[in-house]
């Protein structure tokens, strides 16, 4: 500081000075800090492609629902205008948001084999856009394990290349979630070629499946995360064998933020609202929610 300054004028750029570094340490304060939106799956709230998940999700107190793009029931979904115009109405009226699309079905139908199916996704893409969400759930479970399957994967890459561009330019993402490693799953994204395609991970479903989570995550990072479930099968989150704590931890440290969403984590013949404010209250104690 120039000390042939008046002394009013040294004072006041002092205290300039202060008021600026006290900003910057705010504003680093406010960004460096991870921000998370909670949500459910609305099939693990009891209500599938129905707008009651909307109001079950403001009684627990969630942020968001994930909505299922198709049921076993109904193929068509959320491609049919009414259906669409009716999740719209549920989110304007209880202000809980869309926060992703999922389609579960394809545990059922397998992406790798079913015809149909490349319909369901390139229609999601739109039913996304739509709606304002940036990520669709595509599931690769029970008859569409992609485990020990090469051309199993390859049919999924194929596919993938088709709809990739048509996800880009809507700005959706695509994740796929299933059994596979961490590496297995970037050697399809490489594959594929495209930004639009990424991993949902489901920790629970990793350890499951023998693989380790906390050298996965950090191999994939919040780059190839596009969103997370938090589950436990058959337990509240906490009470189960997930060391949720570390995890995290772990997921701070890729600085991950966005979306989770709570999957299952119900005992059995427990009440649902009741036991997804405590899984709620559970996550609470680890992460800060915007």
């Amino acid at each position: 500081m120039n000390d042939d300054l008046p002394i009013g004028r040294r004072e006041m750029i002092k205290k300039s000075s202060l008021l600026l570094a006290g900003s910057a340490v705010s504003g680093l304060l406010t960004t460096s800090a991870p921000k998370f939106q909670l949500g459910a799956c609305d099939w693990s709230v009891g209500k599938s492609m129905n707008p009651e998940a909307f109001d079950r999700a403001k009684q627990i107190g969630l942020q968001g629902i994930q909505v299922s793009y198709n049921t076993g029931q109904d193929h068509k979904g959320l491609s049919v205008p009414a259906t669409l115009q009716a999740i719209r109405d549920a989110s304007e009226r209880t202000g809980i948001k869309v926060s992703s699309l999922a389609i579960g079905e394809l545990n059922r139908v397998p992406y790798k084999s079913k015809p149909e199916t490349e319909e369901w996704v390139w229609n999601s893409v739109n039913a996304a856009q739509a709606l304002g969400v940036k990520v669709i759930l595509l599931a690769f479970f029970s008859e569409g394990d992609l485990r020990n399957d090469d051309a199993g994967k390859k049919a999924v890459v194929e596919r993938l290349k088709k709809v990739a561009s048509h996800a880009e330019k809507q700005g959706v993402t695509l994740g796929i979630e299933s059994y596979l490693t961490a590496q297995e799953h970037l050697d399809i994204i490489q594959a594929v070629g495209s930004k639009a395609v990424k991993v949902y991970y489901d920790f629970r479903n990793a350890v499951d499946a023998g693989n380790d989570i906390y050298r996965e995550i950090p191999m994939l990072g919040k780059e190839m995360i596009c969103e997370i479930h938090m589950k436990e099968n058959g337990q509240r989150l906490g009470q189960g064998t997930l060391d949720w704590p570390r995890i995290a931890k772990a997921v701070k440290e890729i600085d991950y933020q966005g979306w989770m969403q709570i999957e299952g984590a119900t005992p059995p013949g427990v009440d649902i609202i009741e036991c997804y404010k405590d899984n709620r209250k559970y996550l609470e104690t680890l992460f800060s929610f915007s």
